[in-house]
């Protein structure tokens, strides 16, 4: 038998299963509304897995960033997209470690992920000759360089682009090393570096900046005397290296000069540059004036340093700078203050030839005559300095006679004492470009 319902128990009855009906109902024309892509990707939050590349011993060198991305639609690496793989997946080579690079991912609503791409690039172990613009274009000497190479007995060159008189020795497009005249096409920088890459050799790029006979010569007389050092009643600063000599640190177009060189060679393919006489010149303070500094002409040399690294690097180069070795104990003399210059460089290059240093040098009596014992100590000094900056310690050593014979035995006493420290990489100098091949072992 059934029951009456009341009126308003209807009422309320009608009441809730019209409301079941129409969240139902709503529910029905929400699935259908709905983009069944949207959904899907809704359901796999985004996430983002990258396998950082192997650390890289050249900056030219090519990487490769693998990783997945789950629930991206669109994925970029260093600035580049790629499409994902099914699963999510991606993979991607870039010409090289660039500092601040990143991989992005991004969903259909335009939520992002990102994270860093932390390739290391380090300087390998380098065993290296100097080779001037005028060796490497003279055959013999050029082939006396590379039969060390093929005997496995040096990995490195390191071949001038702007010498001690300021002479560019490839045919440069900087604009001021053709107006200047420094440009010469004494080798083929192509031809040089495909040679020794070929071969399986590193290259540096040498640059003697601030001595620089040509551009401060072409300078003062073209009317920028404020790119060259001056004396203290207006003309040119004179020393031993000649009437004209010294271009200013402290000027822009100076500073601007060196670094277009050595992002110019960088860019050609040189693997790392390094910066010579990079200071100011020996001799009392105050018999120079330096227009334009605002700072002490250690800062500056430091600043310029700063200022020319991400350049460099930019270009697919390292960066190092050739210092004095008394500059670990007196920076002042010459505005090399080493533990500022290295926070801006990957090594320091330290010139530790034994003639140089006076007798009682770090308690050695004779350096010149105790070659192990100097670069020993000496080295020591200069890993203290550097302690913290991110820089190694490359050292130059003495491969020519200066007082004392040296020869095989005296050499590699050098590289014995560097490798005692714990530095397995050197710089040999000899500026004839005839060295004592004996003194190193073959691969």
């Amino acid at each position: 038998m059934l029951k009456r319902v009341p009126a308003t128990g209807r009422r309320r009855l009608l009441i809730v299963g019209t409301v079941v009906v129409i969240v139902v109902a709503g529910v029905i024309i929400g699935l259908l509304r709905t983009d069944p892509g949207r959904t899907a990707a809704a359901a796999v939050p985004l996430a983002l897995e990258v396998t950082q590349p192997a650390p890289v011993t050249s900056l030219h060198a090519p990487i490769t960033v693998r990783g997945k991305a789950s629930g991206a639609k669109s994925i970029t690496v260093a600035g580049t997209p790629v499409s994902p793989g099914a699963d999510g997946t991606f993979s991607l080579t870039v010409p090289g470690p660039a500092a601040g690079a990143t991989v992005v991912a991004t969903d259909g609503d335009g939520k992002t992920m990102t994270q860093p791409i932390t390739t290391t690039a380090e300087v390998p172990r380098i065993r290296a000759v100097h080779v001037t613009a005028y060796a490497w274009a003279y055959e013999p000497m050029r082939e006396d360089v590379l039969n060390m190479a093929r005997e496995g007995r040096i990995d490195t060159v390191q071949l001038d682009i702007k010498d001690e008189d300021g002479v560019v020795g490839y045919d440069s497009q900087v604009p001021l090393a053709r107006e200047s005249g420094a440009s010469a096409a004494i080798y083929d920088a192509g031809s040089a570096l495909k040679t020794l890459h070929d071969m399986g050799i590193r290259v540096v790029g040498r640059i003697v900046a601030f001595r620089d006979k040509t551009m401060a010569e072409w300078a003062w007389h073209a009317g920028h005397q404020d790119w060259v050092i001056q004396n203290p009643g207006g003309g040119p600063y004179a020393s031993h290296y000649g009437a004209i000599a010294f271009t200013n640190f402290a000027s822009p177009e100076m500073r601007r000069y060196n670094i277009d060189l050595a992002t110019e060679a960088a860019g050609l393919g040189f693997d790392e540059i390094m910066y010579d006489y990079i200071r100011r010149p020996d001799g009392p303070l105050s018999s120079m004036v330096f227009p334009g500094l605002v700072d002490a002409p250690s800062v500056s040399i430091a600043e310029f340093l700063r200022e020319s690294r991400d350049p460099v690097r930019a270009a697919g180069a390292f960066q190092s700078a050739a210092v004095f070795g008394i500059a670990a104990t007196r920076p002042d003399e010459i505005a090399q203050d080493i533990p500022q210059m290295a926070r801006h460089l990957d090594y320091v290059a330290p010139m530790l030839y034994p003639s140089h240093w006076n007798a009682g040098e770090y308690d050695v009596a004779s350096p010149n005559s105790q070659p192990y014992d100097i670069i020993f100590r000496s080295l020591q000094d200069f890993q203290r300095q550097v302690q913290g900056t991110g820089a190694k310690v490359i050292p130059w050593l003495q491969d020519f006679s200066l007082g004392v014979s040296y020869g095989d035995a005296q050499v590699r006493a050098q590289i014995d004492a560097a490798a005692a420290v714990g530095i397995p990489s050197f710089f040999l100098w000899n500026a004839s470009v005839s060295y004592h091949a004996g003194a190193l072992d073959p691969a």
